[in-house]
């Protein structure tokens, strides 16, 4: 099985009290019907815990701007304790041989520490292992 990175997002107030604004790219991994603009999936966390999620795109207009809708992501915000300056990373499994995707996985991170320059992230179902 091969683990993909789709995105990673550094979230602001908005994206915790509103929608999370997915990269336009992303899209090519979600298949969203034909003549629909929403796809509901599942993602599982670093505790095999898994998050249902709703991604949207825009009905109108050049730009589809794909979403994660509120109704479903700010379930997954709350669980997670996340706040401004914390970062979901989303990844998607496939199958090697014939490219079917397997799961999507999630990721809910928060800097501890700068080490020589760069970010420490922690996945937060590991802060306590920190004494954070």
């Amino acid at each position: 099985m091969e683990q993909v990175h789709l995105f990673t997002k550094k979230l602001k107030p908005t994206h915790i009290s509103h929608t999370l604004s997915v990269p336009i790219h992303v899209l090519e991994a979600f298949p969203i019907p034909e003549g629909a603009h929403t796809m509901k999936f599942e993602a599982v966390d670093a505790t095999d815990n898994v998050g249902r999620f709703c991604l949207s795109t825009r009905l109108t207009g050049a730009y589809p701007k794909p979403v994660l809708l509120r109704s479903s992501w700010h379930r997954f915000v709350e669980q997670k304790g996340l706040a401004p300056e914390d970062r979901v990373v989303f990844f998607i499994e496939r199958d090697e041989g014939n490219d079917m995707v397997r799961r999507y996985t999630v990721r809910a991170q928060r800097k501890v520490m700068t080490l020589m320059g760069q970010d420490v992230w922690v996945d937060v179902e590991d802060l306590p292992l920190y004494g954070l």
